[in-house]
C-alpha cells in the first residue's frame, strides 16, 4: 500500500508572485522552516536538479537528497521527484496553482513508497507529512503574503 497526501493553502497574494517564491529553490531555506540548504546542481530548460539538506532530526541526523523539479508555467503545474529516494523506494510529489478571488491556492499531492528497512511505513509517513506540510504551507503563506503586503505599500519610483 503505497503513500498519498493531498494539502493546500490559499496565499493572499498574486499567482505571478506566488509562483516566482515558491519555484525559487535557492530560496527554499528562507521559505520552509525544514531545510538547512537548497543547492541547485543543474537547469536544462524548465527543469531543475536539487540538492535539498534538512536541519538535524531530534537524533542529530541530517538528511539529505537530489530531487529533480519540472516546471508548467502554462498549466500552473510542478512535477518533482526523488533522483536519490533515500528511505524511499519513490517519491512523486505535483504542485498545482490556481487564482482564486481570495489569491492564489496551492495544494501539493504527494505519491510515495517507503523502503522495508526505513525507519517509518508509508501509513507513519503519511501521518508525518500530513502534520508537516500545513506548518510549511502557513509559513510560506505568511512570508509570501509579507512580501505581497510590502510590494503594496511600497512608494513606486518613476522611470
Amino acid at each position: 500500500m503505497a503513500g498519498h497526501t493531498e494539502n493546500e493553502i490559499t496565499i493572499a497574494a498574486p499567482l505571478d508572485l506566488v509562483w516566482d517564491m515558491t519555484n525559487d529553490i535557492e530560496r527554499w531555506p528562507q521559505l520552509f522552516s525544514e531545510y538547512a540548504d537548497a543547492e541547485v546542481l543543474s537547469r536544462q530548460g524548465d527543469t531543475v536538479t536539487f540538492r535539498l539538506t534538512m536541519h538535524p532530526d531530534e537524533n542529530g541526523k541530517v538528511w539529505s537528497w537530489v530531487s529533480e523539479r519540472t516546471t508548467d508555467r502554462d498549466k500552473l503545474t510542478v512535477t518533482a521527484r526523488r533522483v536519490e529516494p533515500g528511505p524511499f523506494e519513490y517519491m512523486n510529489i505535483r504542485w498545482e496553482y490556481e487564482e482564486t478571488p481570495d489569491g492564489t491556492r496551492m495544494h501539493w499531492t504527494q505519491d510515495f513508497a517507503m523502503r522495508p528497512d526505513a525507519p517509518v511505513d508509508d501509513a507513519g509517513m503519511t501521518d508525518i507529512i500530513n502534520r508537516n506540510s500545513p506548518v510549511q504551507l502557513a509559513l510560506i503563506r505568511d512570508h509570501i503574503e509579507q512580501v505581497a503586503a510590502e510590494r503594496r505599500t511600497s512608494p513606486v519610483t518613476p522611470a
